[in-house]
């Protein structure tokens, strides 16, 4: 069983100096991991050595519902001070036979603290998103995405920005911006190439703290952390990522070298 000791009591060395980073609990640096169905031993093992580091662990799509180890891995991420997480591809489903309020109840039931709301695979109005959003934030953290699944739809960077602004309204914490775990929709063309129109009009409607930008490609990463520093949120990780993540917003990467090469000791 995963011991929150196992790391508080290793001494890391310092005697580099690198872009400086938040320590739990954040609110900006976030690194959102995606679970597609793993094992608790997983879990455990990624926790033993990437806790540190893991903010948010969204159980992706309707995995949650199926999981016959989510009560272990609950348990695991809470001694782990990690956030578990909805998938709003399950909500999405609740909503559309008209049993969100079911499936919000069962979320907190069995330990969720954060659930996703989001409206990229039904046809879900506008309205009935921030309805369900200001609902599910009167037990849980909400995490809400933009941003279709559909590559065919392409909204404009003002849309883009519309929506996440009326999410944060609505009481969402944190707004995902979508990009699927293969980084080729939403936020990005399907070669992976970035829509920087769109991440330029969504930090217009909203504090770059706020929102969370998909990257689960590294050359994704590397981009945001270039862009826009060490603490910019980060999701749709892979599990076995998160501490190769880390070295990436420290300069401890070929791709983000420079963050840490010009850091002379004074």
């Amino acid at each position: 069983m995963y011991e929150s000791s196992i790391i508080e009591d290793v001494t890391l060395p310092t005697f580099l100096s690198l872009p400086e980073r938040g320590g739990k609990p954040r609110v900006t640096g976030l690194t959102h991991v995606l679970d597609k169905g793993v094992s608790a031993i997983v879990t455990e093992s990624v926790l033993a050595s990437a806790a540190p580091y893991v903010d948010l662990w969204k159980f992706g799509w309707g995995t949650a519902y199926v999981d016959p180890a989510l009560a272990i891995k609950l348990s695991l991420l809470a001694a782990a001070d990690v956030r578990a997480c909805v998938g709003g591809t399950l909500m999405e489903i609740a909503w559309s036979q008209r049993k969100d309020r079911e499936c919000l109840d069962w979320a907190h039931d069995v330990g969720f603290g954060c659930v996703e709301v989001s409206r990229g695979v039904a046809d879900m109005p506008l309205a009935d998103k921030h309805d369900l959003i200001r609902r599910a934030a009167e037990r849980f953290v909400v995490v809400s995405e933009v941003g279709s699944k559909d590559p065919h739809q392409d909204l404009a960077p003002a849309q883009w920005a519309a929506e996440v602004a009326g999410d944060l309204a609505a009481g969402a914490r944190w707004v995902i911006i979508e990009g699927r775990e293969s980084g080729t929709v939403g936020l990005y063309r399907a070669d992976g190439s970035i829509r920087a129109d769109v991440v330029a009009a969504v930090l217009r409607s909203a504090p770059l703290g706020t929102v969370v930008f998909e990257a689960p490609r590294r050359d994704q990463q590397a981009w945001f952390i270039r862009e826009y520093g060490p603490e910019v949120n980060l999701a749709n990780i892979a599990v076995d990522e998160a501490l190769g993540l880390e070295t990436l917003r420290r300069g401890l990467r070929a791709d983000t070298f420079e963050m840490s090469a010009g850091l002379v000791p004074t």
